[in-house]
């Protein structure tokens, strides 16, 4: 029991550090795929808590799996609507900039 324990403090304290990585680079980012790429960390941090938790407190291990498939799909489609959202932007500014772009004129 000793070294499950310890196997759960490093799965959270790795999921503390993705999740750290993430909001840093999503409040920092000017370049919006960046910014997508950061959301996607701050998920998979959430996706590896989950999985964590549900070995360690789920008798049968299988919610906190089935949660993270859920995420998992979540995260693809907004990485798929993020990425059609920043072509249609780059196509007609010429530039994926968060801070130069306005999306009122068109």
């Amino acid at each position: 029991m000793r070294s499950f324990s310890i196997m759960l403090e490093y799965a959270l304290i790795l999921g503390a550090y993705l999740l750290s990585i993430g909001i840093y680079g999503l409040v920092t980012s000017r370049n919006m795929v960046r910014a997508l790429m950061c959301l996607e960390l701050i998920l998979n941090a959430v996706n590896l808590n989950l999985v964590t938790f549900s070995d360690f407190f789920d008798s049968r291990q299988v919610k906190g799996k089935i949660l993270s498939i859920f995420v998992t799909a979540i995260a693809a489609a907004e990485a798929a609507i993020g990425l059609a959202i920043i072509l249609a932007i780059y196509r007609n500014r010429k530039s994926t900039r968060i801070d130069q772009f306005n999306l009122s004129k068109w």
